[in-house]
């Protein structure tokens, strides 16, 4: 058997996966976010601060060091849980689990100040684009007064607010109180990787049993919110609304619903309809934005400011001829292969496997989720995509647009 799954002696759970003659080993290490974020930016600029040094390494000697042996080392927060990843050849784990333990057990989280204002430079940067811009309007009014609306402009505004003790305090609540799951993927001995990480790890904080029960976003209204942005060429419109999530029977039908509509590049409908037929559209595509407390489907296009209305108005034709109609069993057909495509296509080496493994048991859904959900799209009908249509294209949605 090529993939187990063990505990380690605090309750770490741990999918450790032999992919055998692979060069590179890859190892995903997640905390569960359990507290909502007390101010929006604590827990970004913590994570920004695990590459600052640690009691025993500078900035600059952790960086040599990762450098010299070639180890990849990420920090990211995600909208439900913390990612810690490493990536290295497979001769120097040993080498990269004593890096790895130094940074999760030991950072200074020094550098603060600079860190913060590289950080607020960096946002601003970011939201020259529209297309950013026009995103993060679309997510802040979608989850107001809520973590998973916690946008670049929000985080921003408070930035100046966020203290050293706030970022230690967050550093603490992720080790002290949360769910931690290790995804490793490489060709290593079975027993080495469970001893390994048993004395690296198995004395950290246990991890708790159970995902705590969080406010899910809830939206009871339209809104409609327009920037202008004087020097942009384009406008760039978003439509979405709030539907199941991927622990929720709709998944499967709505990741197809996707892919129909406008997940799959030249062949979907919106851009057959809105690029091809109508030549509204610089771009134009759907999005499943999927989370562990709810999620949203939205439908975006980069268009000429003129064209906003028959864009909107195209939006909801596309809506409805999929509420009314029946997909073709051959288009369903084919957004099951290519769904089925993707899956596969996205977790072709051992840093994306991964990646991927420890998603899924960090939210809830188990290692092995991603082949479950491969069954249940296979069965999925065309009456159930009718069916979903009608339940989520409702009357509640948020449309975001920056126009010049």
């Amino acid at each position: 058997m090529d993939k187990k799954i063990f505990n380690l002696k605090n309750n770490i759970e741990v999918l450790y996966k032999r992919n055998r003659n692979t060069p590179r080993v890859a190892l995903c290490f997640n905390l569960s976010l359990n507290d909502p974020v007390p101010n929006p930016g604590d827990y970004s600029l913590m994570t920004r601060l695990f590459m600052q040094g640690t009691k025993n390494r500078t900035a600059e000697q952790l960086s040599e060091e990762l450098d010299r042996y070639a180890i990849e080392f990420t920090s990211e927060l995600k909208l439900d849980y913390l990612k810690l990843k490493f990536v290295c050849l497979n001769e120097d784990f040993d080498k990269a689990l004593e890096i790895f333990e130094d940074i999760i057990k030991n950072s200074t989280f020094e550098d603060f100040e600079k860190e913060r204002v590289k950080f607020s430079g960096e946002i601003v940067a970011q939201l020259d684009s529209p297309r950013a811009k026009v995103v993060d309007n679309f997510y802040r009014n979608l989850y107001p007064n809520h973590h998973y609306g916690y946008t670049n402009t929000v985080i921003l505004e408070n930035l100046p607010n966020v203290t050293r003790d706030d970022v230690l305090r967050g550093y603490k609540t992720f080790m002290n109180n949360s769910k931690k799951v290790i995804a490793v993927v490489g060709d290593l001995e079975f027993e080495d990787v469970e001893n390994k990480l048993n004395a690296h790890f198995g004395d950290i904080p246990p991890s708790i049993e159970k995902l705590p029960d969080l406010r899910i976003p809830v939206l009871n209204e339209v809104k409609n919110v327009e920037i202008i942005k004087p020097d942009a060429n384009q406008a760039h419109i978003i439509q979405g609304w709030l539907v199941d999530t991927a622990s929720q029977n709709d998944y499967p039908v709505l990741a197809l619903m996707n892919i129909i509509l406008g997940a799959s590049g030249l062949s979907s409908r919106l851009f057959l309809e809105l690029r091809d037929k109508k030549g509204l559209a610089y771009v134009v595509r759907s999005s499943y934005d999927v989370a562990r407390l709810c999620a949203n489907f939205s439908i975006y296009i980069a268009t000429e400011p003129k064209n906003i209305e028959v864009s909107l108005k195209g939006f909801k034709e596309e809506i409805d001829k999929i509420k009314n109609n029946l997909v073709s069993e051959e288009e369903l057909t084919n957004a099951k292969n290519n769904i089925i495509g993707k899956w596969a296509f996205s977790q072709e080496d051992n840093n994306q496997q991964a990646a991927t493994y420890a998603h899924y048991a960090i939210t809830g859904l188990g290692f092995d989720f991603n082949e479950i959900a491969k069954e249940k799209i296979k069965s999925v009908t065309p009456e159930q995509i009718k069916d979903c249509a009608n339940k989520y294209f409702n009357d509640w949605y948020v449309v975001s647009i920056i126009k010049p």
